[in-house]
Parts: C-alpha cells; structure tokens; sequence
C-alpha cells in the first residue's frame, strides 16, 4: 500500500463508519391506513429524529395489532414494529430511543387514543395534554413508561 492508498483510506473511513451505523439501526416498520394524515405527521417526527422508517399502508390494521399484542382497548391509528417491539400511537422518538437502549422484557409500547399535542397530533396553541406512554409486559399487563404534557406531577 503506498502513500497516497492509504490516505484515500483515512478519508473514506468516516463516510464508511457512517453508514455501517445507519445500516445496523433499526427500522420503523409502520402500518397505517393509507388515509390517516396524523400518521404521516408521526412518520415525519420519527424520520426527524433519525429513525429509518418503512411505511406500509393498509385498509384494517387489526390483524397486526392481535399478532404483536396490542391488549384490547390500548389501540390507536397506527401500529409500529421497531427491534422486537411494537410501538402502538403517537410515542415520542425519545421513548422508542430510551425502550431500544434499555431492551425491557416486554411487547412494547402503547399511547392509546390520540392526545392533543403528542407526536403527529400537534395544535396550532401549541397545548400538549397530559398523557402516558404505557409499557406493556410479556403477559399484556401495562405501566407507565413516560408522561408527558400538561401537569406531569
């Protein structure tokens, strides 16, 4: 290897260690009904924050939601697959983050319904409600994972 080999190397090893990090996160996996804007506006804040997403749409999500488990009554307009979880509603990126470093003994996470103010279901007040990010076990129990919004006491 001569001089000039070897400081091509150095140059490229930055641009290589980029992209051997982005292929080894994981993707988002999203299934949504092709109509929903407040998914699309979630997928944007996921994509915003470094998420690699793939976007699937369909007319019934139900199928997806009893395969990864979301427990009845917990659902919400889209449901997501991302490292062996799902991710179900509107879950700040931040929380995904936080579930993937921590790696808990669980399915995943849920926002039921769709609070005002959370990712994807902003208003122009700016008014985030008060809402929990709920951490569902292994046997469908839920806890609180997050809270974000209003008063958190």
């Amino acid at each position: 290897m001569n001089r000039r080999q070897a400081l091509l190397g150095l140059v490229a090893l930055p641009a290589v260690a980029q992209i051997a990090s982005a292929a080894a996160a994981p993707v988002v996996v999203v299934n949504k009904t092709p109509t929903c804007g407040c998914c699309g506006l979630w997928v944007k804040h996921l994509q915003a924050a470094g998420f690699a997403v793939q976007v699937h749409d369909l007319e019934n999500l139900s199928a997806i939601k009893e395969r990864v488990g979301v427990p009845f009554g917990m659902g919400s307009c889209h449901t997501a697959e991302v490292g062996g979880y799902f991710i179900e509603g509107h879950v700040p990126a931040d929380d995904i983050k936080r579930l993937l470093k921590e790696k808990p003994a669980a399915k995943g996470l849920t926002v039921p319904g769709m609070p005002a103010g959370s990712p994807g279901m902003e208003v122009p007040s700016g008014r985030v409600d008060r809402y929990d990010v709920l951490l569902v076990d292994r046997q469908g129990k839920t806890s609180v994972f997050a809270t974000h919004g209003g008063d958190k006491k």
